[in-house]
């Protein structure tokens, strides 16, 4: 696999990590191009296949992981799956882009380990555990059960933030988003303009 660079972007559900990625999208020179996920967790609302994640059943996540076509995968809940297709990182780059990921912890991690030297792997820590349950509960996409599950998860995923190259803290979000430019324009080798 040829290509430009990689720059990741994890943290617990509710961080605000879709939001930094959201907006560095956004910055032309940066030269981005989103990483779409696989999964088989059903659609939520209005999401849409191939441009929020690859829908897939079970059995067909299976299958692309028994034929090695994962860069990573993880079974984050009980089949419940998620992943990077192969293909997916090999069509942006083909396009000249630089690929950025918002990305599970442990995949994100797993991408750092396969290409060291073209990762830039970035965490977002929330103010706090209790920030993210209000967060997660202002989503109402999710049950109580499932926030409470994404919750113990965040308690193991920040754990793991000493492993990234880069821990943006997410206090104050417009501190953030700045902080995030400056370290995605730094690594891709962009002079940001004031």
């Amino acid at each position: 696999m040829e290509g430009g660079k990689l720059i990741i972007f994890s943290a617990p559900s509710g961080s605000g990590k879709t939001t930094i990625v959201r907006h560095l999208l956004g910055i032309p020179e940066l030269n981005l191009a989103f990483s779409v996920s696989a999964t088989s967790r059903p659609r939520r609302g209005k999401e849409k296949n191939k441009e929020h994640y690859y829908f897939m059943t079970v059995s067909e996540f299976k299958s692309h992981i028994k034929n090695d076509d994962f860069l990573e995968w993880e079974e984050v809940y009980r089949d419940n799956f998620y992943g990077t297709l192969k293909s997916e990182v090999e069509r942006l780059w083909a396009q000249g882009k630089n690929v950025i990921f918002d990305i599970d912890v442990v995949g994100g991690l797993r991408i750092k380990k396969k290409f060291p030297d073209r990762t830039l792997a970035v965490f977002v820590k929330p103010p706090s555990v209790d920030e993210l349950k209000i967060r997660l509960k202002k989503r109402s996409t999710e049950s109580d059960d499932k926030i409470n599950m994404r919750i113990a998860k965040a308690s193991v995923e920040l754990a793991t933030a000493p492993q990234f190259d880069k821990i943006i803290k997410n206090y104050d979000l417009k501190v953030a988003l700045k902080e995030a430019e400056e370290l995605v324009a730094e690594f891709v080798g962009v002079e940001k303009k004031g």
